[in-house]
């Protein structure tokens, strides 16, 4: 048992901490009213209460996941996600392994090959653009090239075709590529589903997709591969069916490929597909064949640029340090790492342009901010009221027309110009420019932002004591030293609340800079927005952004070692 001194009910009250510490002291089980033990009792108790605690705030939590937390780990994906290469064009980045591009040689007729296979597969389900768009990122032309050549693929391998089918007409028939190619389970699926869909009026199940038949892909390899890719695309984007539909022509260039590297594929088949592919392996040797890298060059002469062929192998790779490379004005080259030439290097500026003049608007709300929150706090609470209101008035007003007011206001031919003019500090042929440059944005986001700062400010100079400045002049100290040594240090949690807000609310703005900024007043998430919204370089946006975030997040470790964010204070 436990003393009155040291018995914790005495301090805290009962609470089911101290009933486990009870039950844990007493000698023996002790039990609860239905008989179970009372520690396990007392433990299902306590779950219960943090359950429903996490109940209470999980809609918080799932708020903040959905709309703070996944956006941030998407935009970290995006930032070094480069699938698009190796999805698109699988075969070739596989060719690419044995290419240097050091060697000053184009690659091998392997390469051009796996490269017909998959430009038509990725041209039937139109995925060469989005690829062609994401490498011209990195090479200037490549979205054209990827794009004409697009029109022309299906041309690739005609010639092969045609020799087959002038050999033995059943190469044109869709049932005897599928005798060839499909499983026998598939080809009954098939069948099965075909009757019911004749027969029953409203049959929608869609048709059973497509699968190989077993040892044809070591067989007939490269055919299998190019013939699945073809019924897939076949069943899925074109909503055909394999049975009904001729191969496209690079599958005969992979077929005829094939049976020069292993004339006994015929072995592996019985009864007419034996005879036929036999036939074929006999006179595959004798066809005329095709010089399918000169093919592609008559396609487009891109296709004999190394740099094209380099910047696809540098970019093969899954994950890529591309868009990070490019932030920091840096390039992935298929030589290596190289520096942008100067007149493509802005996003270095872009950086410490904003941080310059995020501090200077930081500033500027401070020196401005400061003398409004004072006689906020000082006048009476009447009067300090309705000059509260003023203070909250802009947040009323929408953002565009602050800013365009401002474009009023500071333009050569506006009303600051005009004043100036009258009263004869300005010419009228020297009128200030104030508009899309720096000042303006300095001016205008100045503006926007003070209420951000005079609130903070108010709310802890409002808590200020006013007895401590009379006490310090009581004792002796001037208005300036009672303010500077009494009042100021108390006020300093505000400036830091209202400084880390207008802050980090200033290094991501870009309606304002983007209308008034012009040239040299624009900030880097006005380059995230275009990218964004315009240029569709979503890659590239997702690593400023998180090059902002981390800068962000570094300046708020300097501010907590230097200031401490313990004195920051909303009052």
């Amino acid at each position: 048992m436990t003393s009155s001194a040291t018995d914790p009910d005495a301090f805290t009250g009962a609470t089911p901490d101290n009933a486990l510490r009870d039950a844990d002291r007493a000698e023996g089980p002790m039990l609860a009213a239905d008989g179970t033990p009372l520690k396990k009792s007392l433990m299902r108790a306590l779950r219960r209460e943090k359950m429903r605690a996490l109940m209470l705030i999980a809609p918080l939590l799932i708020f903040i996941l959905v709309s703070f937390i996944a956006p941030i780990i998407d935009m970290l994906f995006r930032s070094v996600e480069n699938q698009i290469v190796s999805e698109t064009l699988p075969r070739t980045v596989i060719a690419l392994d044995d290419w240097d591009y050091e060697s000053g040689e184009l690659p091998d007729e392997a390469v051009y090959r796996a490269l017909a296979y998959d430009l038509v597969a990725a041209e039937a389900e139109k995925r060469h653009t989005r690829l062609g768009s994401r490498l011209n990122y990195e090479t200037t032309g490549i979205s054209s090239l990827f794009r004409r050549s697009g029109r022309d693929i299906d041309d690739v391998g005609e010639v092969y075709a045609d020799q087959f089918i002038a050999l033995n007409e059943a190469w044109e028939e869709p049932a005897f590529w599928v005798g060839l190619m499909a499983s026998e389970t598939w080809i009954e699926d098939q069948a099965e589903w075909a009757a019911r869909a004749a027969d029953e009026e409203n049959f929608d199940r869609a048709e059973p997709r497509f699968r190989l038949r077993d040892g044809v892909a070591e067989v007939l390899p490269q055919t299998a591969s190019a013939y699945s890719e073809f019924a897939r695309i076949t069943q899925v984007e074109d909503e055909d069916s394999p049975t009904e539909e001729e191969p496209w022509f690079p599958v005969y260039m992979a077929l005829y490929h094939d049976l020069i590297d292993n004339p006994d594929a015929a072995g592996a088949y019985g009864g007419q597909m034996a005879e036929v592919l036999g036939a074929a392996a006999e006179a595959a040797p004798g066809f005329e064949s095709q010089d399918i890298r000169q093919t592609f060059l008559d396609i487009e002469e891109g296709w004999g640029d190394l740099e094209v062929w380099g910047t696809i192998e540098a970019f093969s790779n899954p994950y890529t340090a591309g868009y990070f490379l490019a932030s920091v004005d840096l390039q992935l080259t298929p030589a290596g790492i190289e520096a942008k030439p100067d007149n493509e290097s802005i996003y270095i500026l872009l950086f410490e342009r904003t941080l310059f003049m995020s501090l200077v608007i930081m500033g500027s709300c401070i020196l401005l901010g400061y003398p409004i929150a004072y006689l906020l706090s000082t006048l009476p609470l009447r009067v300090s009221n309705v000059l509260l209101i003023l203070v909250l008035l802009p947040f009323w007003t929408s953002l565009l027309v602050r800013t365009s007011a401002w474009k009023v206001l500071l333009q050569q031919q506006g009303v600051i110009n005009d004043i100036l003019v009258w009263l004869g500090l300005v010419a009228d042929n020297e009128r200030l420019v104030m508009i899309n440059n720096q000042f303006g944005t300095i001016v205008a986001m100045t503006h926007i932002l003070l209420p951000f700062m005079i609130l903070p400010l108010y709310s802890v100079m409002k808590t200020i004591p006013p007895t401590y400045v009379r006490a310090a002049k009581s004792l002796g100290a001037t208005n300036w030293t009672a303010f500077w040594r009494v009042y100021f240090p108390q006020s300093v949690p505000g400036i830091g609340a209202g400084s880390i807000l207008v802050f980090i609310l200033a290094i991501g703005y870009y309606i304002t800079p983007e209308l008034v900024g012009g040239t040299t007043g624009t900030f880097i998430s006005n380059r995230i927005a275009y990218h964004i919204s315009s240029s569709l370089n979503w890659g590239l946006a997702a690593a400023l952004g998180t090059i902002l975030l981390v800068v962000v997040l570094v300046l708020y470790w300097v501010y907590d070692k230097i200031v401490g964010i313990d004195n920051v204070s909303l009052g």
